[in-house]
């Protein structure tokens, strides 16, 4: 047996509940990872002051612009990979993985320029003060710089998922991620650089983990390539992965522009403020990531057993993967929330930052409990290539609920309003999935009598 057919074997036949649990790990410690050398910038930055504090928050919304374009072009590249896999097209899928990467890679370097030369206005309108302004300029252009390794990699790390390789993709993201904490406290604290010394760590971390993650794809670690005599630049295809992208692209853009508008609304109560809600943000996106994580482990089942039409296991996985995420978001969303001082503290003890972070750092945890059902919604569709379900749902949670939330909330209940937004974002978002599932559940069964 080929070391093609026993992949296939494995997707289709292994025991569901294993099958993601074993996929769905090692991407939650990637997930665990990245998010932690987020916030280990946010600690270091933090001791800074309150005004550095809030730059994270506000080049937060450039990171998420970077990942919208990279997670298009991964998850539409990725989900289509996996379903041609299960069909056993495996040449189509070298055709989409290559395209997909080199696409990345160059709108990448298009963000770097354009970027670039249009800084100061883009952290305006990200939401920076004019105290804030500087130290946001100077993290940003670190961040530019790293763009085309950050784009490029979001899409080997799901090629490389949604091959059912997800530990070659923990090993590129983790490394990266440890030597970023590594380097912000050597940049920071031992040569005294700064909110630069933390740009420069990240944009170092990202090119090691870029460089990692290529070497899978070198090493013939795939099924896939990316060489690029497999690009093909044709309608068909770049027409399938953006429009099988979308749902990613309007999940990380509408968070960009979430950060911007939350970081407007917050910035009528300065600096601290904005910190507050950037750290609250952050350490509730780490509880995420558990949902997020195993979450993608599913991805791939769904996509392959779609494509090989074992519709029962792509139903097993989605209910396996809904409750498994419940647990765990249940346990870690109470331990938070009766901690939510000291994770605000943590990252910058001003009391002003502290006391705005605290009730909105609670009314997240409080939310994350209607997370798990909408994250397995938005991913088996994008996987199953249900294109309109899953760009509709992926746009609900950081921009067609949470937007207007928050603007309405906060004119009626001024900073209280802001606080609580994204909790009741999560709870609306959740309610709208729920007619999605149950149609499609009824769909799959009755082609499976058919």
């Amino acid at each position: 047996m080929s070391k093609y057919e026993s992949q296939y074997e494995r997707m289709t036949q292994q025991s569901v509940p294993a099958l993601i649990l074993t996929l769905g790990v090692p991407t939650m410690i990637s997930m665990f990872v990245t998010t932690i050398y987020n916030m280990a910038d946010s600690y270091f930055v933090g001791q800074i002051n309150t005004s550095a504090s809030g730059a994270t928050s506000v080049v937060m919304g450039l990171m998420a612009i970077l990942q919208a374009i990279g997670f298009m072009f991964g998850h539409g590249s990725g989900s289509i990979i996996s379903r041609k896999l299960g069909e056993k097209d495996i040449d189509t899928a070298k055709n989409y993985s290559a395209t997909g990467f080199y696409m990345a890679l160059f709108s990448g370097f298009g963000m770097l320029l354009l970027g670039g030369i249009f800084l100061k206005p883009l952290m305006y309108l990200l939401g920076s003060t004019d105290t804030i302004l500087p130290y946001a300029e100077t993290y940003a252009i670190c961040i530019l710089v790293a763009a085309p390794a950050l784009v490029s990699s979001c899409v080997m790390n799901n090629i490389l998922r949604y091959e059912g390789r997800a530990f070659f993709a923990m090993i590129g993201l983790t490394s990266g991620g440890i030597l970023n904490i590594f380097l912000d406290a050597f940049f920071m604290q031992k040569l005294g650089m700064g909110i630069l010394g933390a740009g420069l760590a990240t944009a170092i971390s990202q090119y090691v983990s870029w460089f990692l993650l290529l070497t899978m794809f070198i090493k013939k670690k795939t099924q896939t390539s990316l060489e690029f005599k497999y690009t093909k630049f044709n309608k068909t295809i770049l027409w399938n992965i953006i429009t099988t992208g979308l749902p990613s692209l309007a999940r990380q853009g509408l968070a960009s522009i979430s950060t911007m508008v939350l970081n407007n609304a917050a910035g009528a109560y300065g600096d601290a403020a904005i910190a507050a809600m950037g750290i609250a943000n952050k350490v509730s996106m780490f509880i995420f990531s558990a949902a997020l994580g195993i979450g993608q482990g599913f991805q791939p089942v769904a996509g392959f057993n779609f494509g090989a039409k074992k519709y029962d296991r792509v139903r097993q996985g989605f209910f396996f993967t809904l409750f498994f995420g419940w647990i765990l978001l249940g346990i870690a969303s109470v331990a938070v929330y009766y901690n939510a001082g000291f994770c605000i503290w943590l990252f910058r003890d001003d009391p002003d930052v502290v006391a705005i972070g605290i009730p909105a750092l609670q009314m997240q945890c409080m939310g994350l409990f209607f997370v798990p059902f909408q994250v397995c919604s938005n991913m088996m569709f994008q996987s199953i290539g249900y294109k309109f379900n899953a760009t509709f749902l992926s746009s609900l949670r950081n921009g067609l609920c949470f937007i207007p939330v928050l603007i309405t909330a906060s004119v009626l209940f001024g900073l209280p309003g802001i606080q609580i937004s994204q909790a009741v974002a999560d709870l609306l978002t959740c309610l709208a999935c729920i007619p999605f599932i149950i149609s499609f559940f009824r769909k799959i069964s009755q082609n499976a009598i058919e």
